[in-house]
């Protein structure tokens, strides 16, 4: 192989690597954020939850529900 291909190999190979990396870090930031919406989701989904008991215990109060 002469010097000129594998200079134009070894290129294509840094940017490949290069490419890469920056999808590595790109998946990482990903990751990082959909880790930060499933905890909002968990938070949001607890309060959802409580406020239905509460509603439930207010109409239950109210003689709003069959029993």
């Amino acid at each position: 192989m002469s010097p000129a291909s594998e200079n134009l190999v070894l290129e294509h190979l840094r940017a490949i690597r290069a490419t890469q990396d920056r999808h590595s870090q790109d998946l990482l930031e990903i990751k990082g954020r959909l880790g930060i919406l499933e905890q909002q989701y968990a938070s949001i989904s607890r309060r959802v939850d409580h406020i239905d008991q509460r509603l439930d215990r207010v109409e239950r109060r109210l003689d709003l529900v069959e029993v």
